[in-house]
């Protein structure tokens, strides 16, 4: 299936950043109780996914939430097939020249090796289909590195591009996220291992396609300019993966060519309480604080 070249050329070059709007499952609750609504506010998880739904399309709704400075936004496969503003909500972002994406993955397996694989994805192909159909661009798919284990990191990258192959057949542009957790005592060491694994998964791809790359900052400043160089790689972005925004955004502005994929960075500050005004506001300052670090490097 074809790719939309001018959405590529768009993904590639443009300003902005991508907004993480895929919480799901069990960071929901989490994501919830951020925004100021307790666990009590639902009885069932229909119901706890009605309310996240409602703050998503706050958001997406929001003046301040634009391609100006958002690129593009992923979503959890509810919220894509939900509906914004009256109508399916992959369309309200493209009518706000918002690129939308979808996350794929079903969460992780157990801890092997110092990583955790993503569990299997049997009805992937029909998540890919209807993402599609519903004009969605990419997908986004994540794994967890714990330790500076090489078998562990080859076995996590392996199976990332294996799955980016099934997206690009599908006729989407996966987002690759094998991500490094920053609180290991062997980040250093994992990042290095993790561009040693990615470069050589890159050079081995055959045709043209290219894919993304979803990763946390690195502890050592443009170690992954490479990736960022590689001609097989569209787009890098980054995950906040814990930092909170001021530290988020000033480790990304160290890295030339990277762009901002956070999701608690961008939504920390933001309460169900709030008015219409108080709410645009602090969303328009995170948004403007991480397009900021994102366009705007200090070195």
């Amino acid at each position: 299936m074809t790719i939309d070249q001018k959405t590529s050329e768009k993904v590639a070059k443009g300003d902005g950043f991508i907004a993480a709007l895929d919480q799901s499952g069990g960071s929901t609750p989490k994501a919830l109780k951020g925004y100021g609504i307790d666990e009590s506010a639902w009885s069932d998880e229909a119901g706890m996914y009605a309310l996240i739904h409602d703050m998503r399309s706050r958001i997406i709704t929001s003046p301040v939430f634009t391609g100006d400075k958002v690129l593009g936004a992923i979503l959890f496969e509810r919220t894509m097939d939900g509906q914004v503003d009256g109508k399916p909500t992959p369309q309200a972002l493209l009518d706000r020249g918002v690129i939308p994406f979808i996350k794929i993955d079903k969460g992780l397996e157990d801890e092997k090796n110092g990583v955790q694989l993503m569990k299997p994805m049997p009805e992937l192909d029909a998540l890919l289909a209807k993402s599609k159909a519903l004009g969605v661009y990419g997908t986004k798919e994540r794994s967890v590195i714990n330790l500076a284990n090489r078998e562990g990191i080859a076995a996590v990258v392996k199976q990332q591009f294996e799955i980016g192959q099934q997206v690009l057949a599908g006729g989407l542009v996966p987002i690759i996220e094998p991500e490094v957790n920053i609180k290991s005592a062997e980040r250093a060491e994992a990042d290095q291992i993790l561009l040693e694994e990615l470069v050589k998964a890159l050079d081995a791809m055959t045709g043209d396609d290219k894919v993304m790359l979803k990763l946390s900052l690195p502890t050592k400043p443009g170690l992954f300019q490479p990736l960022v160089d590689h001609p097989r790689v569209l787009r890098v972005v980054a995950l906040s993966g814990g930092f909170e925004r001021p530290e988020a955004c000033v480790e990304l502005a160290k890295n030339p060519g990277i762009i901002a994929s956070f999701s608690r960075a961008l939504l920390n500050d933001l309460r169900h309480s709030m008015t219409d005004d108080e709410f645009n506001a602090s969303l328009g300052q995170a948004i403007d604080d991480i397009y900021t670090a994102s366009v705007k490097k200090t070195v």
